[in-house]
């Protein structure tokens, strides 16, 4: 990947362009070999982007490649080992005892023995290079300083619920689904018919199936509907208790509540019980809730092909009543041939006039194909390489949305990669030459994502975390706009370009996303070499830099042994402690280690060596009692994930020693989470802390921290008396989000509302003791974009001050059942976009008729639920209110249709 080698050139030349490298080869005397080497590099990375395209057809260039790719590696981490140094340095000048002075002094970390073996370091990285550089002149390689890649118009993204008026070409496969769906199966003894559809990945398999299952006549058709992503993962335990999770959050209106066993109405009531249940409970209540109703149940991308596994799960699946259907998407007619009732669906192409039409809706603005009928007529050739196949017409489109430039679209049909040999029905090549036309930064950040399972759900924030840990992330030239907001741009660039799709925003602040499996095909082919996920059967190139153990049972000690330089270790899957310790003895450069889920007692103490390492995930270990004091050696450490951590006690006392700590999640037993010394909590940007049952106060004595801190989440904290931390000293908070505490009071009777700072997102749910919001928003009145308050049991009213939130775009009242006034003055809100109450039942019908009449500007009006009129009693919403329509936002809805 000679966007790999690219992207670290840029790394290493940026190390040596900052100030603190040109302050420290001139002190300890290597600024001669860092100069030499900064011109090497920069000579090198010229060619780089020529390199790439002539790599494919030349072993000898691939070769090239691979060792300057080698030496480039070394050449970061003897810079990385630089920066450690200093931030060790200014770790003993905070922090440091004079005993540990004195033992820093003796140790390796001496000054003289720390500079003569870099110094050797130094030196052997110049010689390759100079040897490298002079080879590259036998390739012919032309010098582009710039990339040449244009910037790409972006439009705004989408999430994974697709409206039928959006789907083009696939009414009538969809009446035909619908015709078998609501069918009885006379021909069968079989309570339950299963309607297998079949094509290749990219054809609309899932699309097809979504619009059938969310048809009003199917609704009101089935008492129970549920959707399950299969993927190729077919455990039986783990889908039956996916299927039962999915009914429980979707129990449709018409099925009826009260004839339901008690086992299930405590389900409804606390749908967290469903974690604890034992497979032979969960199979238990699911043969409760499918007794004798009748029920469809959407199988997803469906892989397996061992029939008495889907005989397991069949048996579990035959109480329905008559009628009941299992429709089944599935890329293998072998499949189909083991689950299928009835005749197999195969899902075709689409035609090819109704392919055009896709193109145009997705490469043109409106009306624009009419202005350009050359680029219309290029347009249809391209359309016939993607061979009727929806994922590969949208990519180009996408590619070439608003582009005018006949030569970037004749570039399109001509390209060399279409005529690449491939399998029946494979798109690879179309997605490659979307690929191809990526920037270099976003080609490494792509690739990265192929270490992530199929069907993974990607979070913004810990995709962000992880590219940021390996460095990837491009420097932002504007001094107020941090690296998060660049990931975020790198995300929302991809999710243009269609590498990512089914977003589901939740929430302002977070929002998850996939990959489409043959997307993730394409990145495990353009990573291949680079990143390798490992298997029970592992072969390692000893080039490996990126490790994804997907398993469980793996014995690959001696394949790791060949591996030199690995910089990402990741555990999807309960591994041993010896593994653990292996990777950590062996990979001295990691920066990515990521145990989410794991079961260790006891952390190894030796991860104190690994001083390269930038992000450590630990979340989710429900044993873990105690981290090894080890740990606060990682002076470089950027994000240190410790949430859903149920059993551990407490952060290490020397903790504050990780001054680079820019994001932190943390669970623990503590009744008061931090210190008053712990200074890693002012490099913070990102806080969450969640479900610290003992929690009683949080920051105190913390006055003058946290100054760079943008997003503060406090959740599920049902001891939180107090934030304790004045309003005042969060300059720079933009988002705060506090949910489940029951006794916080956000009341601060002494917080001046005059403060001018920085929120932009206020969210508030599942708190009892909010009755009107505190005085210190106002300090907001200029930044105030998005305020949320759902589930407070005793919030009354909004203040007389609200309309001062002149900034204010999103306003959301949900489920206050006490809320009863809206203040005067709601038309100077002229910033709003979007006003929604629902359920908040003592809001009057002449309060909502006014407050209508006053925002009339606002495009988005919602009024749902049920409401008091003003003689007193209660009534449903009726014609006159806007009907809420469910969207990205709608929690329940997102629940149902995330897959």
């Amino acid at each position: 990947m000679a966007e790999i080698g690219y992207g670290i050139a840029v790394k290493v030349l940026e190390l040596l362009g900052s100030r603190t490298f040109q302050e420290i080869s001139s002190a300890w005397g290597f600024k001669g070999d860092l100069k030499k080497i900064g011109r090497r590099v920069l000579a090198i990375k010229a060619v780089l982007i020529d390199a790439e395209e002539k790599q494919a057809s030349n072993e000898k260039l691939r070769t090239w490649l691979r060792e300057l790719k080698d030496v480039l590696i070394d050449a970061e981490n003897v810079l990385d080992e630089f920066q450690y140094r200093v931030l060790q340095k200014d770790v003993m000048k905070i922090n440091g005892s004079s005993r540990k002075k004195v033992r820093f002094f003796f140790s390796g970390s001496n000054p003289l023995v720390f500079r003569f073996k870099m110094a050797n370091k130094i030196k052997g990285v110049r010689e390759r290079l100079d040897d490298i550089s002079a080879l590259k002149d036998e390739f012919n390689l032309d010098a582009q300083l710039e990339d040449r890649n244009p910037t790409v118009n972006r439009r705004d993204t989408t999430h994974s619920f697709v409206p039928s008026q959006n789907v083009i070409g696939r009414g009538d496969d969809k009446e035909k689904i619908m015709d078998l769906l609501m069918q009885l199966d006379a021909s069968r003894n079989v309570s339950v018919s299963v309607i297998p559809i079949v094509g290749i990945g990219g054809m609309g398999k899932t699309t097809l199936a979504k619009l059938s299952f969310d048809d009003e006549q199917v609704v009101s058709h089935f008492q129970l509907r549920m959707w399950v992503c299969v993927s190729e993962d077919f455990n039986v335990a783990k889908l039956t208790k996916e299927i039962l999770k999915s009914a429980i959050y979707r129990i449709d209106e018409n099925f009826v509540v009260d004839g339901l066993p008690n086992s299930l109405k405590e389900l409804l009531k606390d749908k967290k019980n469903l974690e604890n249940l034992g497979v032979d409970e969960v199979q238990c209540r699911l043969r409760e809730l499918l007794k004798d109703n009748k029920f469809l149940l959407v199988l997803d991308d469906v892989w397996n092909e061992d029939r008495s596994k889907w005989n397991q799960l069949e048996e579990l699946l035959i109480g329905g009543s008559n009628g009941s259907k299992i429709l089944v998407t599935t890329r293998y007619s072998s499949v189909a041939t083991i689950m299928g009732t009835t005749t197999t669906y195969k899902l075709r192409g689409l035609p090819e006039e109704d392919c055009i039409s896709l193109f145009v809706k997705l490469a043109f603005k409106v009306g624009q194909e009419n202005q350009y009928p050359n680029l219309l007529n290029i347009g249809r050739e391209i359309v016939k390489k993607c061979k009727g196949v929806p994922l590969a017409v949208s990519t180009l489109a996408g590619l070439l949305y608003s582009k005018v430039d006949e030569h970037e679209w004749k570039s399109i049909t001509d390209n060399e990669m279409w005529n690449l040999e491939q399998k029946e029905g494979d798109i690879l090549p179309a997605l490659k030459l979307s690929y191809n036309q990526l920037p270099f930064h976003l080609k490494q950040c792509f690739a990265y994502c192929s270490l992530f399972p199929k069907d993974y759900v990607f979070c913004n924030i810990d995709l962000i975390q992880f590219w940021m840990a390996h460095g990837v992330l491009q420097s932002p030239k504007d001094e107020n706009v941090e690296l998060e907001d660049v990931g975020d741009l790198y995300i929302k660039e991809l999710l243009s370009r269609s590498f990512f799709q089914d977003v589901d925003q939740e929430y302002i602040l977070f929002y998850t996303f996939k990959m489409h499996d043959l997307v993730h095909d394409l990145a495990l082919s353009i990573a291949k070499g680079e990143c390798s996920v490992v298997t029970k059967k592992p072969t390692l190139a000893a080039e490996v830099c990126h490790l994804s153990f997907l398993e469980n049972g793996l014995e690959v000690t001696t394949q790791l042994e060949k591996l030199s330089k690995v910089q990402t270790i990741i555990f999807k899957t309960k591994q041993p402690v010896s593994l653990l310790e292996v990777c950590i003895r062996r990979f001295k450069y990691l920066r990515v280690l990521d145990l989410e889920k794991s079961s260790f007692e006891v952390l190894p103490s030796s991860i104190g060596s690994l001083k390269h390492l930038r992000y450590l995930n630990l979340s989710f270990n429900h044993i873990i009692k105690q981290l090894p004091n080890s740990i606060c050696k990682l002076h470089g450490l950027q994000s240190l994930a410790l949430d859903h951590c149920s059993n551990l006690e407490g952060l290490p006392k020397g903790i504050r020693d990780i001054i680079s700590l820019k994001c932190l999640s943390v669970t623990t037993k503590h009744t008061c989470t931090f210190e008053k010394t712990i200074d890693c909590l002012d490099s913070l940007r990102s806080l969450f802390i969640v479900e610290c049952e003992n929690l009683k106060c949080l920051f105190e004595g913390m006055e003058g921290r946290l100054t760079n801190l943008r997003t503060l989440v406090v959740g599920e904290c049902p001891s939180l008396t107090s934030l304790t931390l004045s309003i005042k000293h969060l300059t720079a908070l933009e988002y705060l989000m506090i949910r489940d505490c029951e006794e916080l009071s956000l009341t601060n009777k002494e917080e001046n509302p005059n403060l001018k700072l920085s929120l932009r997102v206020l969210m508030i749910k599942k708190l009892p003791k909010l009755e009107v919001l505190p005085q210190w928003l106002q300090a907001f009145a200029n930044t105030l974009q998005h305020l949320w308050i759902e589930d407070c049991c005793n919030f009354t009213a909004l203040p007389e001050w609200l309309p001062h939130l002149k900034s204010l775009q999103t306003l959301r009242i949900l489920n206050c059942p006490v809320f009863s006034s809206l203040p005067e003055g709601m038309q100077d809100l002229t910033a709003l976009r979007e006003f929604r109450i629902e359920d908040c039942p003592k809001l009057s019908r002449k309060c909502r008729e006014e407050v209508r009449h006053k925002i009339a500007h606002v495009p988005n009006i919602h009024f749902g639920g049920y409401f008091y009129e003003d003689s007193g009693s209660s009534s449903e919403r009726d014609d006159d209110v806007s009907v809420y329509l469910p969207g990205e936002d709608d929690e329940e809805f997102n629940t149902s249709h995330n897959q």
